[in-house]
């Protein structure tokens, strides 16, 4: 996972009997689901700005695009842990990067990033991310 300013959080999560595909190992759809986990475990976790706080001041996050490399399959009974952290922030969003690693090998299943633009609620279009939000994101 590439070093940056910003700090980077551990989730941890096992495979599901549904994750699992026709080729007998995980999905490649269910990763952006353990992404997606992970983000929010952490967002309340360790940020202290839970997706139910930006919902409450009327913003949230959508992902705009995602880059994910399949690098070794995850298996029926994997436990793995997921690494996060902010990439960049911008004026109107955050690249998140990720890294999936099965436990038992230690070995990197999966890394990417995630582009999320920031919305207000109410007018269902993006916006600023606000001095409040940098400031708990720059941890």
């Amino acid at each position: 996972m590439e070093k940056n300013q910003y700090s980077i959080f551990e989730s941890e999560l096992a495979v599901r009997p549904d994750d699992i595909d026709m080729f007998n190992h995980v999905h490649n759809s269910k990763y952006l689901d353990y992404v997606l986990a992970a983000r929010y475990e952490q967002m309340d976790k360790h940020y202290g700005m839970s997706w139910e706080k930006f919902t409450e001041l009327g913003y949230g996050w959508v992902v705009t695009k995602v880059s994910i490399h399949f690098k070794r399959p995850l298996l029926m009974g994997d436990a793995m842990l997921i690494k996060t952290g902010i990439l960049e922030m911008s004026e109107k969003g955050c690249t998140v990067q990720f890294e999936i690693t099965n436990k038992k090998t230690g070995k990197i299943a999966s890394d990417g990033t995630f582009e999320y633009t920031m919305i207000d609620l109410h007018t269902k279009r993006a916006c600023k991310v606000t001095d409040e939000m940098i400031k708990a994101y720059s941890i």
